[in-house]
C-alpha cells in the first residue's frame, strides 16, 4: 500500500509545490524508493526464471508468475506515490493501482495457498485440476476482480470516501487471511502426520522433501500474518473510532514492503539460486 493508505488521507490534499517538496524527506525517499529499486529487479528475475523453464516450469509456477507481475506493478505504484508529492497528475494513477495491493497481492497469494492445500490434503483433486488451463482460468478471474478493485479504490479515494475504502480493504484482508490460514494450517497438520509408509518411524526420520515443505509453509504463514494483521487492526480501529496510531501505521507499511520479498526468496531457494550465498 502506498502513503494514501498509510495516512488515510489522499495525496490530493497537497496544495502547494513547496509543501510537497518539504514532505520529501530522507525517510520517505528510503521507504518508497527501496521497494522500487530492489523489488522490480527481484520480481523481474523471478519472471525470467519461470519463463525460461528454471525450476518446475511455467505451468507449476503460473500463480507465482502472476504474483510477481502484480508485485512489479505494486513497486511502480510506490514510485508513483513518491513522485505524486511533486506531480499531482499522478495521484489518480496511484489511487487506481491501490487495487493491486488491496486485492491483487492477497488474491494471488490465496490461490497459491489453495493450490498447496489441494496438493497435500486432496492430491486426487489437485491432479484433476493440475493442467495449465485451469490456472489460466483462475488467474483471469483474479485479474478481472483486481481490475474492479482498482476502479473502486480510485473512485472512493477521489471522492474522499475513506470509510468505504477502509471497510473495503479491511473485509478483503480478513477474508483472504482466513482462507490462507485455513489452507496453511491444514497443510502444516498434514505434513506433520506420518504417511502410510512411515508408521512406527520416529519423527526425526522424515524425508528432506517433507521437512523443506513444512518450513516453506511455516514461513509463508508467518509472513502472511505479518502483512495483513496490522492493517486489519488499523482498519477496524479507524471505522469504529476514527482514530489510528501513527506508529502502527508506519510499522504496518514497513512490514508490507519487506514481506513482499518473502515469496521471491523462497522461489530462489527452491530453484537453487541462493546456493552462491550459502557456499563457503
Amino acid at each position: 500500500m502506498n502513503n494514501s493508505t498509510v495516512n488515510f488521507t489522499p495525496e490530493a490534499s497537497t496544495n502547494s509545490t513547496t509543501h510537497s517538496i518539504a514532505q520529501l524527506n530522507s525517510l520517505n525517499i528510503c521507504l518508497f524508493g527501496l521497494p522500487f529499486l530492489v523489488g522490480v529487479p527481484t520480481h523481474s528475475y523471478v519472471i525470467w526464471l519461470i519463463i525460461t523453464g528454471t525450476g518446475r516450469g511455467v505451468a507449476s509456477e503460473f500463480f507465482n508468475l502472476n504474483l510477481s507481475v502484480c508485485e512489479i506493478a505494486n513497486c511502480l505504484n510506490v514510485l508513483f506515490s513518491l513522485l505524486s508529492f511533486l506531480f499531482s497528475s499522478l495521484t489518480r494513477t496511484t489511487y487506481f493501482l491501490q487495487g493491486l495491493s488491496v486485492t491483487g497481492r492477497p488474491l494471488f497469494q490465496c490461490l497459491m495457498c489453495v493450490e498447496r492445500y489441494l496438493a497435500v490434503v486432496h492430491p486426487v483433486t489437485f491432479l484433476k485440476y493440475k493442467p495449465l488451463r485451469y490456472r489460466v482460468i483462475c488467474c483471469t478471474a483474479a485479474w478481472i476482480n483486481t481490475l474492479g478493485s482498482c476502479l473502486f479504490c480510485m473512485f472512493s479515494l477521489i471522492s474522499n470516501n475513506l470509510h468505504a475504502y477502509t471497510w473495503f480493504y479491511t473485509l478483503q484482508f480478513l477474508l483472504f487471511l482466513s482462507i490462507q490460514l485455513f489452507c496453511l494450517v491444514a497443510v502444516l497438520r498434514a505434513l506433520k502426520q506420518s504417511g502410510p509408509g512411515e508408521r512406527g518411524r520416529e519423527r526425526g526420520e522424515e524425508n528432506n522433501m517433507k521437512r523443506r515443505a513444512f518450513h516453506i509453509i511455516l514461513i509463508t504463514t508467518v509472513s502472511i500474518a505479518i502483512i495483513y494483521l496490522p492493517y486489519i487492526i488499523i482498519g477496524l480501529s479507524f471505522v469504529s473510532s476514527q482514530l489510528f496510531m501513527v506508529e502502527l501505521i508506519a510499522f504496518s507499511f514497513i512490514c508490507y514492503i519487506f514481506a513482499g520479498f518473502v515469496q521471491p526468496i523462497l522461489y530462489f531457494k527452491r530453484a537453487g539460486k541462493l546456493s552462491c550465498f550459502c557456499s563457503p
